[in-house]
């Protein structure tokens, strides 16, 4: 690192930047030349230290503070990476991306005059005996990469249609069947108006507000969460001491909610977990194969950023989060690159767990019993016709889990009377929903007791009759290590119980094993789609659950950039080197999700579906850890 003339002192290397670091760091770059009139930014956000500068920081320390930026240029079509240090105020880096496009921009929402002003698309409506252009909804989606002459050279969004009957009213109840326009953002230009047929609009409603339902429920008690005393946790900056966890949370404009330097005060000392955990990619890949509908698949981190305003959401008291609440604010870029804040951006709080604990000893007839709660730490991102909610929990053991909440509204399209759609589901008359999968990526950045850490894939056979196991009941759990890239690139197997440990060999606990925290899958679908398919090629982190890379602090995505890639960026590239990780410093790469069959249930608004993984504790500790939670009569 350049010698600094300047200092910055912080309370921690990895505070979140203000709304003035934000500013100050586009008006840093504007000044240096690099960004010109027609450049916009796609994400600023604190480009966070090397691991040793993190593990080394003791308070009072002086740090250099810099800023990562992502930056599109409408005048030359480049897209650029830059570094920034706040403290000299200078630009560090400056690098041009050729082979990837950053995330799109509110050049999306432009998309959509420029289509209701084409003369093709009026036409293609005035077919289907539309012509109030007031009364649509137009949703801008990313068009993907599928190997089209010039596709890769233009920046394209693709605009599909919906009719409204009032302003208020769900437009995705009807959908206008079988038009896409193809917009190129940075030229202003409308590529082409495709029209695969005349499908009638479906005319029932599907609205979910309470004046639109009907008879509400008159039974359902008031249940309130009062906490008299006030919560358990405490909060020094974007820092967290609950119990024995302690860890620090941020907002990232591409990986939504972050956490950091998660660790467990063991016996007077904090033990490292974590260094990262955070979102690294999804997709949303469409399994419908009709002309109107092939092509959609979103990756939205990658192409959209779920940290940006206004995916992000602002939570409210009383919904999102219930009980005694703690949230934090989230500083953000808008395009110009000025600061701005998102007000209660991630929501923290208590919940009870019920039982953590019990037994009841039938010899004394006492029972001991202790309840559980846990800690949530939670945002909720709204892109398009989906939410998505990251929950975070931290339980009283030293378990951990992470769990997606997905709900919202389906994607949506119309089919003729009498017709059954071939790769969907009818939810209601004339209207179904196209088969899809939504797919996560975590990456998990390790430092189980500390740096060094290998990962061992664990399964539970049993074992054939013989002479040491004459009831044929024996069963054996293996474990057996992932040394290299190539080896660590696994799918789940239920029926053996597989999962993964990942252990620190230079610590042993209490009966002589190395220390370990274990990986345990729950909803763990692989991309569906064939893996010539365009999507496959762009989302191949999505072909294994399990990825194992050595850590690199470029190496942050698992699909690169995607917007318009042609695809094998991300994990597929970087594990082509079989990279060993064995006792080393290892990122844990985790694919999981929903393979989503649509129901009439989920009309028109889905209940909440739940995906996700629990890090657990094996041999970390040396004994049961929540031995010392008192019981529930003494709070």
């Amino acid at each position: 690192m350049t010698a600094v003339s300047e200092t910055t002192i912080v309370e921690h290397p990895l505070e979140p930047l203000t709304v003035e670091e934000i500013s100050a760091t586009a008006a840093i770059l504007r000044a240096s030349g690099h960004v010109g009139d027609r450049a916009h930014f796609a994400a600023i956000t604190l480009h966070e230290p090397v691991k040793e500068v993190v593990r080394d920081f003791a308070p009072g320390d002086t740090v250099e503070r810099e800023a990562g930026a992502l930056v599109v240029d409408h005048a030359t079509g480049g897209t650029y990476e830059a570094v920034v240090s706040l403290t000299r105020r200078e630009v560090v880096s400056w690098v041009r991306s050729d082979d990837q496009a950053m995330n799109l921009l509110g050049e999306m929402m432009g998309a959509i005059e420029l289509t209701k002003a084409d003369p093709r698309y009026v036409d293609a409506l005035a077919k289907r005996g539309i012509t109030d252009l007031d009364s649509l909804q137009l949703d801008p989606w990313p068009a993907g990469n599928f190997g089209i002459e010039g596709e890769r050279d233009r920046r394209l969004v693709r605009v599909i249609s919906y009719v409204r009957d009032n302003p208020a009213d769900n437009g995705y109840a009807h959908p206008i069947e079988g038009v896409v326009a193809t917009v190129d953002v940075q030229h202003g230009e409308v590529v082409s108006v495709e029209d695969h047929g005349v499908v009638p609009v479906p005319k029932a409603h599907g609205n979910y507000d309470a004046a639109s339902v009907g008879a509400l429920r008159t039974d359902l008690k008031p249940l309130d969460i009062v906490q008299a005393e006030g919560p358990s946790f405490e909060v020094t900056g974007n820092e967290v001491h609950w119990q024995k966890w302690r860890f620090r949370v941020s907002m990232h404009p591409l990986d939504g909610l972050v956490l950091h330097t998660v660790g467990y005060e063991d016996q007077g000392r904090v033990r490292p977990i974590l260094h990262r955990a955070a979102l690294s990619e999804m997709v949303v890949p469409y399994g419908e194969a009709a002309l109107g509908h092939r092509w959609k698949n979103a990756f939205d981190s990658g192409e959209l950023g779920l940290g940006r305003f206004p995916f992000v959401n602002s939570l409210e008291l009383g919904c999102d989060c219930l009980g005694t609440i703690h949230y934090f604010d989230a500083a953000v870029a808008d395009e110009e690159g000025e600061g701005q804040a998102v007000p209660n951006a991630i929501c923290m709080h208590e919940e009870d767990y019920g039982i953590l604990w019990k037994h009841f000893d039938m010899h004394t007839f006492t029972t001991e019993v202790r309840r559980s709660r846990r800690l949530v730490v939670s945002s909720i991102h709204t892109v398009g016709n989906y939410e998505y909610g990251f929950f975070w929990y931290f339980y009283l053991d030293g378990t951990k889990q992470l769990e997606v909440k997905l709900t919202g509204i389906l994607q949506t399209m119309a089919v003729a009377p009498g017709e059954e759609p071939a790769h969907g589901s009818l939810v209601a008359p004339q209207l179904a929903a196209p088969h899809h999968q939504h797919l996560f990526n975590f990456r998990l950045d390790f430092d189980v007791d500390g740096p060094e850490n290998s990962v061992y894939e664990t399964e539970v056979t049993g074992l054939p009759p013989g002479p040491d196991n004459p009831y044929g009941n024996a069963t054996v759990s293996s474990a057996r290590l992932l040394a290299r890239e190539s080896e660590a690139q696994r799918v789940v197997d239920p029926a053996r119980g597989r999962g993964w440990m990942i252990v620190n060999p230079g610590r042993r606990n209490a009966v002589g094993r190395p220390v370990a925290y274990r990986l345990m899958p729950g909803n763990t679908p692989t991309m569906l789609a064939d893996e010539s398919s365009a999507v496959a090629r762009r989302a191949g982190f999505a072909r294994n659950n399990l990825w194992v890379t050595p850590y690199a602090p470029d190496e942050r995505r698992a699909a690169g950039y995607p917007n318009l890639h042609a695809g094998g960026a991300g994990l597929p590239e970087w594990t082509a080197a079989d990279r060993p990780i064995e006792n080393t410093d290892v990122v844990v790469w985790y694919t999981f999700g929903v393979n989503h069959v649509a129901r009439p249930e989920d009309w028109p608004v889905m209940p909440v579906e739940y995906a996700g993984f629990t890090l657990q504790p094996f041999g970390f500790f040396d004994r049961n850890p929540a031995l010392d939670v008192p019981p529930s009569h003494q709070h």
